[in-house]
């Protein structure tokens, strides 16, 4: 049986979930979790409380409870809890305090709310990716910290938005298309921003296993026309200096992470 495990805030919870998910990934376990955010009263903490205690009885296994709530009164009720706690907030402040010989002034909302002096470049950062995307327009590649170039399913999409949601990285893509194929080269607004482009690449086997579940049995998904595309492209990204990554066997995340070192864009974190 899964092991439960809980994520509790005071605010959104996404700091306990990446904690606590990054921790638990470690671990060749099943894991049955539940987030609960915006714990924010005495009310709400008593009644996660009686979660986690029920939890304990109906299983036997007392639940691991990961939370970074910022109020101690309602930190004290789910420390009370019959759940294993791991308290990632106080876990590091009170030792940074000692070091910084600075006291914390903790306030809720501040990592993940609009009081985050981030907040406004990275919804200027998604709607940038959003309305850039897939080549949609051209007119808007002057203002991009970064353009994504590559065969169609390669990547360029969830990459592009990944970038501008979790780093306000303002990102357009454009894709290469089988009509383009016969006389490939870069666009004028991508020629200007050369400095700009990044390359995706991908496996042909993977890329036709990606079209055949869009549209499969057709030319665009057939793996003759998935092997010329990729050729033609990495030609393309080797004769104008691209520089590119394969994306075959890896997450977004890592794509993500991969783009922002080799392009040494700057991580803005919110």
């Amino acid at each position: 049986m899964a092991r439960k495990v809980f994520y509790i805030s005071d605010g959104t919870a996404i700091t306990a979930e990446i904690f606590g998910h990054a921790v638990l990934s470690q671990f060749s376990l099943d894991f049955e979790s539940l987030t609960i955010p915006f714990v924010e009263n005495i009310e709400k903490a008593h009644a996660v409380k009686k979660q986690i205690d029920d939890c304990f009885i109906t299983t036997g296994e007392r639940p691991l409870v990961f939370h970074s709530i910022v109020k101690a009164d309602i930190r004290d009720i789910i420390y009370s809890s019959e759940g294993l706690d791991y308290d990632f907030l106080n876990t590091f402040v009170a030792p940074l305090e000692q070091q910084l010989g600075v006291k914390a002034s903790p306030v809720q909302h501040r990592t993940h709310g609009m009081a985050n002096a981030g907040y406004e470049s990275r919804i200027n950062a998604i709607n940038f990716a959003m309305e850039n995307d897939d080549g949609q327009t051209m007119k808007h590649m002057d203002n991009a910290d970064i353009i994504l170039v590559g065969v169609s399913r390669c990547g360029k999409t969830p990459s592009s938005l990944y970038l501008s949601m979790q780093f306000g990285i303002k990102a357009a893509n454009y894709p290469f298309t089988e009509d383009d194929m016969d006389n490939l080269r870069l666009p004028e607004a991508l020629k200007r921003n050369k400095h700009k482009l990044f390359g995706l690449t991908i496996d042909p086997a993977r890329l036709h296993e990606i079209r055949q579940s869009r549209m499969e049995n057709s030319r665009y998904s057939s793996m003759r026309q998935c092997r010329i595309e990729v050729k033609e492209v990495e030609m393309l990204y080797r004769k104008e200096r691209i520089p590119f990554i394969d994306t075959s066997n890896h997450s977004v995340e890592e794509i993500a992470a991969k783009i922002i070192d080799k392009a040494g864009l700057k991580r803005h974190m919110f």
